[in-house]
């Protein structure tokens, strides 16, 4: 008999609370889970989940290569598990033994887009153990600006941390971010607030998702979003549409600055006999001054009314709340970006108020990702740390370029092996054969994955993973509201494990084991690790088993703690002006840089490729995941690349053609569909295209070579930015042609 089972989806970052059917440990259907804080609703991709439970091309037992790296066949040979561990263990102690530990990076897919956010923290608790300073994640192109470069103005994530209060916002701004794909939890929340009079502001070069319910849709030009910034705080600062309180008593606007050193000097401090000084809000005034609305709309293409009327809602529908997400990170210009939006914000004053972005009050638990397990002495030798000091390295990050660059070329010294769990990097960044050479050029390379798939095949060692509904797993806090942060969840399996597929988890303690490293992980104990991580909560196993839709703790927000403590800044306040930036040679204050690959700052590639290429993640998508699940396919069986009618006309390009999208670095293919909110000179394409759907009879797509699909083979890592090693992922460079035309 079929029962019903309260759980949650851990596929993305929204984690939707939801309702299993199950029966005969066969997981049958997801829908929501009412009464969750994030169970209102439950996408196309959650409710795919039994599919993907059930899938043939599950992987269901390690497999060690038997043929050299680049054959054609791999040469699979199915092993036991002890075995897979062992040679795993062996071969990476070795590397370490002969060329430190941080010659082996580990990889993970993103928890934003997977189900690693149960056991990422378990990942980094393992690596730190291990004495590994690099982590490939992408954070760079995902992450980057919502929740470090931002520690630069704020000394916290913002808005990562400190997320939007949206059941008491009196005005959304949502920059580079469509949480109808990225987040549902958001974007139901966003819906009953407009049901209820809230404002809507959304940049997007696309009218999607939300845009189209937008009090306005300010479509900027992909890579501009700095200018536009600086232009709406122009507007803002000229007409005194500013908490004029918050930014005297808590930014550095009133500071002084050096004018031969660019040091400023805290408040009642006197410069230096000769030595003249201008006040920090002066220098951003007048930076801003740069950007009027009539500028702005020359560079973004934003109607400069629009840029005024934008800035007047700010103020006139306070408290405000935004997010952002990678529409802001792949560019070369992402820091400064993400720098000018905080400069932006904080003129609101609305940082942890009521209505605005907030730091909910968290579950109490222990921190389990092993922070004081790696020494200073490690930390300092993240891959490229020396090239870029206040970039992801500086935070354990590396970033796919220079990855690339440690695998094929040993700088700054050669990264010899590889430990992935879940992580397609082939796919997911730029430079896709480079990327390939790179993982073929490792010493070992060991690949935790549900299915089999590009990045997988490069690897010495496979090693199946249960789905997420196949595995226990701990959720402590779901972050979008303080219900939602005040809940814990214990997600229980809802199926039997595929052949002898572990969770990513029990995967993770095993491997300790085998490295010698138990003592940090409870002797491989889950249970005894999870009471650790509970014990300040006071929730135990039992009481979750005993609850499986949650339980939820009587925690109260507090706001505005800065004025408690100040801000996590080495000033104290919010560092508007950073002179951890110019110590490193960056500019202090936000300004704007042309997108490094544009009309505008290479006219000498536009003359070929005129069209402005953006991109887009798919709803029915997890990135590169999913495009063999039937149901998800067949609602989206092709690629595709979204252009104005404008424009195919003028290519002679009919919708649903076949066509040649061509960068530079050479092209793909993809199928015309047309978007009248486009501007004519951008086009949008989709990466992650490469999986066949064998139940619909749809093609994959080879990664590199004729008849590709794969966006980011002719979409590459540089010219990045100069702080993140951001790639311009969403802003280059194109022209389409019809196939065979």
């Amino acid at each position: 008999m079929a029962t019903e089972v309260a759980t949650f989806c851990p596929l993305c970052v929204s984690r939707c609370g939801a309702t299993a059917t199950v029966e005969d440990g066969r997981l049958l259907a997801l829908r929501p889970l009412p009464g969750h804080p994030t169970g209102q609703a439950i996408c196309v991709k959650g409710k795919a989940a039994p599919e993907i439970v059930a899938h043939a091309g599950r992987l269901r037992h390690p497999l060690r290569r038997t043929a050299p790296k680049g054959a054609a066949d791999p040469g699979w040979e199915r092993i036991g598990w002890d075995e897979a561990l062992a040679t795993v263990a062996a071969r990476l102690t070795a590397i370490a033994a002969e060329s430190g530990p941080e010659a082996v990076v580990f990889g993970t897919a993103s928890p934003s887009t997977s189900a690693m956010s149960d056991s990422v923290d378990w990942l980094t608790r393992l690596r730190r153990a291990f004495g590994s300073p690099n982590l490939v994640s992408y954070m760079e192109l995902c992450g980057w600006g919502r929740h470090l470069a931002t520690t630069y103005t704020w000394g916290e994530p913002v808005p990562g941390a400190y997320l939007p209060d949206l059941e008491r916002a009196g005005c959304i701004l949502y920059w580079g971010y469509n949480p109808s794909v990225s987040r549902l939890a958001h974007a139901t929340a966003t819906t009953a607030a407009l049901r209820r009079g809230a404002k809507l502001v959304v940049v997007d070069p696309r009218r999607a998702g939300l845009a189209s319910k937008a009090d306005h849709w300010l479509r900027v030009r992909p890579g501009t979003d700095a200018a536009l910034a600086l232009a709406i705080t122009n507007e803002m600062i000229e007409n005194g549409w500013y908490d004029a309180d918050f930014v005297t008593r808590w930014t550095n606007a009133s500071w002084a600055v050096r004018a031969d050193t660019g040091e400023l000097l805290a408040p009642a401090t006197p410069p230096p006999d000769g030595v003249a000084t201008r006040r920090v809000w002066d220098l951003i005034a007048e930076e801003c001054a740069r950007f009027t609305p009539g500028v702005a709309e020359r560079i973004t293409g934003v109607p400069a009314d629009r840029i005024t009327a934008a800035a007047r809602l700010l103020r006139e529908a306070r408290p405000v709340a935004f997010y952002t997400w990678s529409g802001l990170e792949q560019h070369s210009n992402a820091t400064q970006t993400v720098r000018a939006i905080a400069q932006l914000y904080a003129l609101t004053g609305c940082l942890d108020v009521p209505g605005g972005n907030v730091l909910f009050t968290p579950v109490p638990a222990n921190p389990v990702d092993g922070m004081p397990l790696l020494s200073a002495g490690q930390r300092a030798k993240a891959i490229g740390i020396r090239e870029r000091p206040l970039g992801p390295a500086r935070f354990e990050f590396v970033t796919g370029e220079d990855f690339y660059r440690a695998a094929l070329d040993g700088v700054p010294y050669r990264a010899r092996a590889l430990v992935n769990f879940g992580a397609n990097l082939v796919l997911a960044h730029g430079d896709s054969a480079r990327g390939l050479d790179a993982l073929g050029a490792l010493d070992f390379f060991v690949h935790t994955d549900l299915f089999m798939n590009p990045t997988a095949e490069q690897a010495d060692i496979v090693l199946p993973a249960t789905s997420a509904w196949e595995a226990e797993a701990l959720r402590i806090g779901f972050e979008t509201s303080q219900d939602a942060q005040s809940t814990v969840q214990l997600r229980r399996p809802l199926a039997a494990p595929r052949g002898e597929a572990r969770p990513d988890l029990r995967i993770i303690f095993d491997l300790a084991l085998a490295l010698g490293l138990g003592e940090h992980f409870f002797d491989g104990d889950i249970e005894a690790a999870w009471r650790h991580q509970l014990a300040p909560s006071g929730v135990s196993l039992e009481q979750l088993r005993a609850a499986p839709e949650g339980i939820r703790l009587p925690l109260r927000t507090v706001h505005r703690k800065y004025e408690q403590r100040g801000f996590r800044t080495p000033s104290g306040v919010v560092e508007l002006y950073s002179e951890a930036l110019l110590r490193q040679g960056y500019p202090p204050l936000p300004g704007y840089d042309e997108p490094s690959l544009s009309p505008l700052s290479r006219p000498d590639l536009a003359a070929r490729y005129p069209l402005i290429l953006t991109c887009a993640k798919s709803l029915f998508f997890c990135e590169t995941q999913h495009r063999a699940v039937t149901s998800l396919r067949k609602s989206a069986p092709d690629p595709q690349v979204e252009l104005h009618p404008d424009t195919a006309a003028a290519r002679g390009i009919t919708a649903g053609d076949w066509v040649r999208l061509e960068t530079p670095r050479g092209s793909v293919r993809a199928r015309a569909k047309f978007n009248v909110n486009l501007h004519p000179d951008v086009v949008c394409g989709q990466h992650g295209w490469w999986q066949p759907a064998a139940g619909l009879g749809e093609p994959g797509y080879p990664v590199t070579g004729d008849g590709s699909a794969n966006l980011n083979l002719v979409l590459g890592q540089g010219p990045s930015d100069p702080v993140s090693g951001s790639s311009p992922l969403r802003a280059s460079l194109c022209e389409i042609a019809r196939e065979n035309g």
